[in-house]
Order: C-alpha cells, then structure tokens, then sequence
C-alpha cells in the first residue's frame, strides 16, 4: 500500500511539474493569443486532454487562469504607472481592445477601470466580487500616512549604481541601491496558496530545494543566490491562488524533474532595499519600499515580478532575523 501511495505521490509531482511549465510559459506571454494545443505541448500533454487536467490540478479552467492573470496584471500597471493610457494596457495583456478590456476587468472587479485607478474611489472597492476588505489603492492610501519620515537622506552614485541612504527618526538606517542586474537562471520549488508570515513553511519549501540541490553539487555559496519570487499582487489575487517560487541560481544547462521546475529572472534595473527582518515584519518592509521610497525616488514599478534575495540564514542570526533585499523591477516615471 505504501509502495502504491508513493508512486502515485511521484506521479502527481510530474502532473505539477508540466503545469508549472504551462503556467510560467502563459506567464511570460500574456501579450499574445493562445492556443489549446500549444499550451498543451509545452506542458507535454496532448491537447485533447490538457484542458481537463489543468482544471483538476487548478481548480481554474484554462481560460479562467489566463482571463485571470490578464485582468490582475492590468490591475497592477494601472496603479504601478497611472499615466500608461488604458488600450496600452490593454493590448500588452493580451486584450483586443480597450472595450473588452473595460467590460471583462468590470466583471471582475465591480468597477471600472478608471475608478480603480482613481485613490479617491478605494473604499468602494472592497465591494467587487473579490470580496476583500481592503484594496491596493486603499492600502496604498494608508501606507501614505504611515510612512516612515526620513530625518536625512543622501544619494550617492558609484558604478552606475545609485544608492539611497536614509537616516530615520526611529534610529534605523536603511539603504536602496537602484542598480542593474544580470539575467538569472533559477531551479525552483512552487507554492500555491496563502503563505504570509508563515516561516515554517518557507523553510521546509527551502529545505525541499537545496536538498535537491546540494545532492547535485548545485549549492556554491556565496556565488549562488537564494531568492523567494512572488508572481501575484497579494492585495489584488485571492490568497487562495497566490503563487510563490523558492529559487537558487542555478547554470543554464542545469536538468531538472519532479517538482522542481526552472525559469529564467529577466535582466535590468532593480531598485534592491536591505532590511534585517523576522517573519512578522515583511509586510512592514514591503510597506515602507512602496509607501516611502518608491513615491520620492523618480521611478516606478515595470511588470517584473519583485523578489526577496536572502544573504544568511537566520538561525545563525543573533535576533534570528533573516538578512535581505526586497527587490523590484523599476523604470523611470
């Protein structure tokens, strides 16, 4: 029996390791039109069975998944760039036009988008058919009056890398380095769920992938980075389907199976925060980044996903307080 339950434990891994291929493949081309059977050979299934599969694996069809991702990428940018005209928008989410656009993102949200976008309008938004009590704008509106108040700050430029240090009234120093990175293959473990402040589950989600890893002489620190990938917005996306990749830079010809997938970190300009944080205070650190430094430095968020990349392990911490960069993808405003 036991033999039984884990071949079928091994096999269900390998069903989740070609959804993850399809979902990092709709994920970086959701610009563009879709076909079932494409979708299904990236996966390595056949397409007269894939729609079904997905759907038992996701609880999602495959159009509700990509309808889905579409709609709360656009929610994203309209917030993350409020100048970007609406059918711009639109079109780089895969959408025909600004009217099908308009009408699914109503739907979806309970209001237009126009309003979403609009500060004034948060309050009401907590009434869209996501049921949530609190929205990005209404978060984004208190975050601005809890902001951290910086008693000095001072800018610095070295090896095209500029460098904000701020000096704040609580007695902390905090430091963003806006500097440009390179392209990053990563070997990673997959989470799918509600995940916030949750440090055991990280750690078994880390020890699952560098016990893969260093079996395969894959770990080689410090030249190897640890990195936590978030690919929802979690004030936007039900917590029920947020997603998250626990990832160590691997080579480019490195071979995974099972369950631990790979992707490639795209190369450019990240805005890279330094905190020493314990498993209560992310939320905080993600507060201030968005709340404090973002609005006053002259860039604004693109649509790469934002990451943690970890530096210690935090047993080995006087405070067992983790050591990381909260990292997101900037361009100019």
């Amino acid at each position: 029996m036991k033999a039984e339950q884990a071949k079928r434990s091994k096999m269900a891994t390998q069903y989740w390791s070609r959804i993850n291929l399809a979902v990092d493949y709709i994920e970086g081309n959701l610009d563009r039109d879709f076909t079932l059977e494409e979708i299904a050979s990236v996966a390595g299934f056949s397409k007269y069975h894939f729609h079904r599969i997905f759907h038992i694996f996701t609880e999602e069809t495959l159009f509700q998944f990509i309808q889905r991702l579409r709609l709360e990428k656009g929610a994203t940018m309209l917030l993350n760039d409020p100048a970007k005209p609406v059918i711009d928008i639109a079109l780089e989410c895969g959408f025909a036009s600004s009217a099908s656009f308009a009408k699914s993102f109503k739907q979806y949200f309970g209001c237009t988008a126009t309003n979403w976008r609009d500060q004034s309008h948060a309050a009401s938004i907590s009434k869209s058919n996501l049921g949530k009590e609190d929205s990005k704008q209404g978060q984004q509106l208190r975050n601005a009056g809890k902001a951290s108040v910086p008693s000095n700050v001072y800018i610095e430029y070295a090896d095209n890398t500029q460098i904000w240090r701020y000096e704040l009234m609580e007695n902390v120093n905090r430091v963003v380095e806006v500097k440009e990175l390179p392209e990053m293959t990563l070997a990673y473990v997959r989470y799918v769920g509600p995940y916030k402040g949750d440090g055991q589950l990280f750690e078994g989600l880390f020890n699952k992938l560098f016990q893969w890893a260093g079996s395969r002489n894959l770990l080689r620190f410090p030249d190897t980075k640890t990195i936590i990938i978030y690919h929802d917005n979690p004030d936007i996306t039900d917590e029920s389907k947020l997603r998250v990749s626990v990832c160590v830079s691997v080579p480019a010809d490195t071979v995974v199976d099972g369950e631990i997938g790979k992707m490639v970190l795209p190369a450019g300009k990240y805005a890279m925060a330094r905190f020493e944080l314990s498993d209560d205070e992310y939320q905080e650190a993600w507060d201030w980044v968005y709340g404090t430094w973002l609005p006053e430095s002259g860039y604004q968020p693109d649509d790469r996903p934002c990451f943690e990349m970890y530096y210690n392990d935090p047993k080995t911490h006087p405070e067992g307080k983790s050591i990381v960069d909260i990292c997101v993808g900037v361009k100019p405003l």
